[in-house]
């Protein structure tokens, strides 16, 4: 149970307690939240809107965050470490919710906030929105393994229909994520609502096709870079060469009468003289033990 193979929710989870972290040591905690009236509309402060949600506020929500996404560690072994932070079928998933999910919360906050103004007010700061859309993904992809059940009825052998609560072994995963999606509510709820929404919108096609079509180079995520269908045709003719001028000298041999035994034998070391150049130098050290011994 670790991060194996999931470099990069390690990278997530270190960015976020490292980022929540600092800015407590810091005191810059006042700039990693959203209170739509000032910031907003009276300071016009609007690049809060892509800063809210890189750290959080308080232990608690970092710790509760921390989990879920470890919990969710599954969708990244799925779909692989670049599908799972930039690209999916040329699909972007992290930054594409990432995007929609620092402008629709604090924009539904402000539509509500006429209703209450000092209830819809305030909008946390903290990628909460984003570890939703991640949740859809494993609410749509990852099966339960069992049921149980917790039982209020008296237990079998009884007349009584059973009456309880059935649960699976997904189910304390989303107790730990909507834990977090209460902490600060109704601004952390809002923000699990629209990231939930926004990561089944993104599995259904629903999104925008400019907003998906983006994708980043592999090296930014760690790939190396391909190589070039040249460097593989190079390959592919030395292989063929070889193979050709073995085969000839066969040839060559079997015509002149040479005697088989002698033709075989030279064509054996040569093949044994190729394979030795191929081989890596790992390998020709561990033959040499095995011939030693």
């Amino acid at each position: 149970m670790t991060f194996t193979n999931t470099p990069v929710t390690r990278l997530v989870v270190l960015g976020l307690v490292s980022a929540s972290i600092g800015a407590s040591l810091l005191d810059i905690k006042h700039y990693a939240y959203i209170l739509i009236n000032p910031h907003l509309y009276q300071y016009g402060q609007f690049w809060r809107l892509f800063t809210y949600q890189l750290c959080f506020t308080n232990s608690i929500e970092v710790l509760f965050a921390a989990m879920s996404l470890y919990n969710l560690r599954t969708i990244e072994r799925m779909w692989g470490s670049r599908k799972y932070a930039f690209l999916r079928t040329k699909k972007s998933f992290l930054v594409v919710t990432g995007l929609i999910t620092s402008i629709v919360p604090p924009a539904f906050m402000a539509v509500l906030r006429p209703l209450a103004p000092r209830f819809f007010n305030y909008m946390p700061g903290g990628a909460t929105p984003v570890i939703f859309a991640v949740l859809a993904q494993f609410h749509a992809m990852v099966p339960h393994m069992y049921k149980y059940r917790i039982a209020t009825s008296d237990a079998p052998p009884t007349s009584e229909p059973f009456s309880g609560l059935t649960l699976s072994d997904k189910s304390y995963q989303y107790a730990i994520a909507i834990h977090l999606a209460l902490l600060q509510w109704p601004g952390s709820l809002v923000g699990a609502a629209v990231g939930w929404v926004t990561g089944y919108a993104w599995r259904g096609g629903l999104l925008p096709s400019a907003l998906v079509t983006w994708r980043l180079p592999g090296w930014m995520v760690g790939l190396k870079t391909q190589r070039s269908s040249s460097e593989f045709e190079q390959l592919r003719r030395r292989l063929e060469g070889e193979n050709g001028g073995a085969g000839a000298a066969a040839a060559a041999g079997s015509s002149t009468g040479v005697d088989a035994g002698g033709s075989g034998g030279g064509a054996g070391r040569q093949q044994q003289q190729d394979a030795d150049r191929r081989r890596t130098m790992g390998q020709q050290i561990v033959d040499q033990f095995r011939e030693a011994l």
